[in-house]
């Protein structure tokens, strides 16, 4: 018999799969990763406001590029903070590292799905990965800051990334690998910060 709600998991994890691999720093990680179910976040609410935030984008000049949809992922140890994110949305105060920009202001988020803890995975450890949309927009490149004057959302950007360093990624600690591989990403209208920026939109969970 057909099970069309198998059917639409598997591809469902297909698409989640080739999404995740083509997102790999290390090349060598293809091997190092099992995933086994994904489920597909509909979030009507999340999706309208990604569109709503393009088209706002759009009208104040942005280019395609920063318009682009691209991917970006959380990991989460249970399944229940994973969904959790995936109702309430990526919101800020939600991460422990500052480097980029005040965690008060906006949110972190990963730019490769093997390199998503400050950790290495051990064997056998498992965990949830949650896929988002990601609307990047005007990116400002910014030195890392560790004092506890955190760096604010810059005015007219959208979104915060670390200067890549030409360091080998081997001789990188995977603590280092990940604090330089987030996004921090923000919304900012009339000098408040958006609780959620509506560019991250939840799309699968693996």
């Amino acid at each position: 018999g057909f099970h069309p709600e198998l059917e639409e998991s598997s591809s469902l994890l297909q698409t989640a799969v080739s999404v995740l691999h083509s997102s790999y720093l290390d090349s060598t990680s293809q091997d190092g990763f099992q995933y086994s179910q994904a489920i597909l976040v509909e979030n009507d609410v999340f999706l309208n406001e990604l569109k709503a935030f393009v088209q706002a984008k759009e009208a104040a000049g942005y280019s395609h590029e920063e318009l682009e949809e691209t991917f970006a992922f959380l990991l989460f140890d249970n399944e229940k903070e994973a969904k959790e994110v995936c109702q309430t949305g990526l919101r800020v105060n939600s991460s422990s590292i500052s480097m980029l920009g005040d965690p008060a202001k906006g949110v972190y988020i990963s730019k490769y799905a093997d390199c998503l803890h400050p950790r290495p995975w051990y064997h056998g450890k498992s965990g949830y990965i949650v896929i988002c949309k990601l609307i990047k927009g005007k990116v400002k490149v910014v030195s890392e800051n560790y004092t506890t004057t955190y760096t604010c959302p810059s005015p007219g950007y959208d979104c915060h990334i670390a200067m890549s360093r030409n360091n080998i990624p081997s001789k990188t600690s995977p603590c280092q690998a990940f604090e330089q591989n987030q996004y921090y990403v923000y919304e900012v209208s009339d000098g408040s910060t958006a609780e959620r920026p509506r560019q991250i939109c939840p799309y699968i969970v693996i």
